[in-house]
């Protein structure tokens, strides 16, 4: 699977996901356009990439493509916090 085909896929599944699992009360319904690609890589038959949505419900998504099953993985992510840590 090319770069472009694999990016495709990933925000239609990111789109099909939310339009699914969305809170019916908010009345939200996002289209391919509110969906961004954050990183994305390529290694070996395989792809991975991390996509967002322009919606601010801190979800992320990250898109795994086993090229040998020709299998795509999704996984929903919610941000809980942004913590600083310093190290000394």
């Amino acid at each position: 699977m090319g770069n472009k085909e694999f990016i495709e896929l990933c925000i239609k599944s990111v789109v099909d996901y939310f339009n699914e699992h969305a809170d019916k009360t908010d009345n939200k319904h996002i289209t391919n356009e509110d969906v961004f690609v954050v990183w994305s890589c390529k290694a070996l038959q395989n792809n991975k990439a991390l996509l967002s949505t322009t919606v601010s419900d801190g979800m992320y998504y990250e898109c795994t493509f086993n090229g040998d099953k020709k299998q795509l993985y999704l996984d929903a992510y919610k941000k809980w916090e942004n913590k600083c840590i310093e190290v000394q």
